[in-house]
């Protein structure tokens, strides 16, 4: 009605570091949600003081600031955009409480069961031990990236049609692949058909993603400097 006061937007802030898949995941969520938000870049080898004051608990990003109150940890950032934002765009968790639970399964594993093992693929150093551990950690990651893709089977997303939590949680990692192709030696095209075309469908169909996401090639540049700051290539 003519006259009547709108409500106030609120006040977002996302703190976060460009490669974090983590923090990538809450870029795709306020992206596709439509939420105005500003973000504040970390430098993680000297956090800031808002983020420590925000996160005191692990002083990790990615940190969501909505009014002035930090929500952390990025899948519970997410249900809180879906639950926050409830107006704002289609739903990211399915209506069905099964289907939400199913939604929470799956998003959980990525972090459980992919992070863990990608991450060791490229961060292991390099020698006879480190080349050990690139190994069994190549096949753990090849493992749960098989284990995800059997759960996506013939569907366009892991929610059926439409860009969902799963691939919320999930897409930030695909510009991670190269890297981890690179440093493991394989191929996700290759193992994993499906999931790499699942990859490139997020990116084509879904603006949130493809305006979210670091290049590939940069990110494998990223990695590679982290490894020599850490002394990780001898």
């Amino acid at each position: 009605m003519e006259g009547e006061k709108k409500k106030k937007q609120s006040e977002v802030v996302l703190l976060n570091c460009k490669w974090s898949m983590f923090g990538n995941r809450v870029r795709i969520a306020l992206k596709r949600k439509g939420v105005a938000y500003e973000e504040r870049p970390e430098n993680l080898a000297a956090k800031s003081a808002l983020l420590l004051s925000s996160n005191p608990v692990h002083g990790k990003i990615p940190v969501l600031i909505v009014d002035g109150r930090a929500v952390c940890e990025s899948l519970v950032i997410l249900e809180f955009i879906d639950e926050a934002f409830a107006g704002a765009g289609e739903s990211l968790l399915p209506a069905g409480a099964h289907d939400r639970a199913q939604a929470r399964f799956w998003a959980s594993y990525v972090d459980t069961k992919l992070a863990e093992c990608a991450g060791r693929v490229w961060r292991s150093p390099a020698g006879a031990a480190g080349a050990a551990a690139v190994e069994e950690a190549r096949e753990g990651l090849v493992a749960a990236l098989r284990t995800l893709e059997a759960e996506l089977g013939g569907k366009a997303y892991f929610g059926g049609e439409a860009l969902g939590y799963v691939d919320v949680a999930l897409a930030p990692f695909t510009p991670w692949f190269l890297t981890y192709e690179r440093f493991g030696r394989f191929a996700v095209a290759e193992e994993c058909p499906a999931l790499a075309a699942w990859a490139e469908r997020c990116l084509r169909e879904n603006a949130c993603v493809a305006a979210s996401l670091p290049e590939p090639e940069h990110v494998y540049q990223f990695a590679c400097a982290m490894r020599k700051h850490f002394g990780l290539d001898g």
